[in-house]
């Protein structure tokens, strides 16, 4: 059930059973890191994510803050989306990168039209299976079409089943572009999109 949308597109919040999803705050720096360090312990995040857990753990709090910042409420460009429970705990993300026609993506690419890109989805493990995933991508996608994106997509493992799964469910078709994997020139992720 949403509670409203702000006149930028901002989402306001919505609630979702014993959840609550909406953008982070540009001081919750602290949260943002514990979820994304929960993220990176994982068992899928070698192949979920670009980042490893020693690396982040080893970031100062100025990268965590400035990383907040720039995905928080009212910032431009990004939006990073958290579910909490009733009692405050931060169970689940998602963040959505605005891409411009010009520019390049995470991966060097060129970028040929503005799109909205998905990355660093991830929920607790004792929240998965509840449709949680799904709000957040709602809220995502709510937010991504009122910044005026022509689609969104992300970047998946091909190993990674759950997500593959989930991605089609929500309405994500591969695009036929693979990207080569980081690190392992054998390897390759693929393209989702989703068009307006």
């Amino acid at each position: 059930m949403s509670t409203g949308t702000a006149r930028s597109g901002e989402a306001v919040g919505t609630a979702f059973g014993e959840y609550a999803v909406r953008p982070v705050r540009a001081g919750e720096w602290a949260a943002v890191k514990a979820l994304r360090l929960a993220a990176l312990r994982d068992p899928v995040a070698d192949i979920a994510f670009l980042d490893t857990y020693e690396k982040a753990v080893a970031q100062p709090d100025t990268h965590w803050r400035e990383r907040t910042a720039r995905a928080a409420e009212g910032a431009d460009g990004m939006r990073q989306f958290i579910a909490g429970t009733a009692d405050g705990t931060w169970v689940g993300t998602v963040t959505v990168l605005v891409e411009e026609p010009g520019t390049t993506d995470l991966a060097g690419f060129p970028v040929e039209r503005r799109q909205g890109h998905l990355v660093g989805v991830f929920v607790r493990p004792g929240h998965r299976g509840k449709g949680l995933t799904e709000v957040l991508f709602e809220a995502a996608l709510e937010w991504a079409w009122a910044v005026g994106v022509e689609r969104v997509r992300l970047i998946v493992h091909p190993d990674n089943a759950r997500a593959l799964g989930f991605y089609r469910k929500a309405g994500f078709v591969e695009s036929g572009i693979t990207l080569p994997l980081a690190g392992n020139p054998d390897g390759h992720e693929l393209e989702m999109v989703i068009e307006r």
